[in-house]
């Protein structure tokens, strides 16, 4: 086993899986999660590369003995893992970190949690949580040697629109508002060591408008993020 040792949630596809591959590049073992069938086809595409890893499949979106409730209520559900789940790993591992001296923490918010999202209210929401969870967790830990990096990715090319049911929107079906999960991946790996309170990743374009939005109203953002997240049919028929 290597010195160094990096989990990593939601790692079966898109960004997690991108992050393990990064960290796996960069002399990390890997413990990799998600809840899907494909971890162990991730696992597998990752050992391939020489990286060693552990799989640990497991709904970290479910408390036992309420499965039945989140599993009707997807909002729960959402807040569940983009929240919960977020403070008790965190949590967790920084009991360790704190005690050894030394650590970097990389939680993945969105351009999104910085601006209401009409049509993702829950959504975004939840990563302006993760946001402002990451800012305040590096101010409480800037004398302990560890540092916290926010991950605030645009509109990236994973199924996250499909499982989002965002196929027939702007935002989610044309490509020019994609950011390769990869690069989001690299520039959140970089971020973090050089410990850097947040990265907007990773096309220009994301970095351009992440900057702009700190002086943006909020009114005005919340709009222009509806008329990118609303279904195209329903954009037709007023316009008809």
């Amino acid at each position: 086993m290597a010195e160094k040792f990096a989990v990593i949630t939601g790692a079966s596809s898109g960004i997690g899986y991108e992050l393990a591959r990064v960290f796996g590049e960069n002399g990390y073992d890997l413990l990799i999660n998600s809840s899907g069938e494909r971890l162990e086809r991730a696992a597998s595409d990752l050992k391939s590369l020489g990286f060693e890893v552990i799989t640990v499949q497991s709904d970290l979106s479910t408390y036992e003995g309420v499965e039945q409730l989140w599993r009707e209520n997807e909002e729960l559900k959402m807040i569940q893992l983009n929240v919960t789940s977020v403070v008790d790993l965190a949590k967790r591992v920084l009991k360790q970190m704190v005690a050894r001296g030394e650590g970097k923490v990389l939680i993945t918010s969105s351009v999104a949690g910085a601006m209401p999202a009409p049509l993702e209210a829950v959504y975004g929401a939840t990563k302006a949580f993760d946001l402002s969870f990451a800012k305040a967790l590096r101010n409480e830990l800037k004398d302990t040697g560890i540092t916290v990096t926010a991950l605030q990715p645009g509109p990236t090319n994973t199924d996250f629109f499909h499982r989002a049911g965002l196929d027939n929107t702007e935002v989610g079906s044309e490509g020019k508002y994609t950011n390769d999960p990869r690069e989001v991946a690299r520039q959140g790996y970089e971020a973090l060591m050089a410990s850097k309170d947040h990265i907007y990743a990773s096309s220009l374009k994301t970095k351009v408008q992440g900057e702009l939005g700190r002086f943006v109203p909020d009114s005005f953002k919340a709009e222009q993020h509806r008329k990118k997240a609303e279904p195209k049919e329903g954009k037709e028929k007023k316009s008809a």
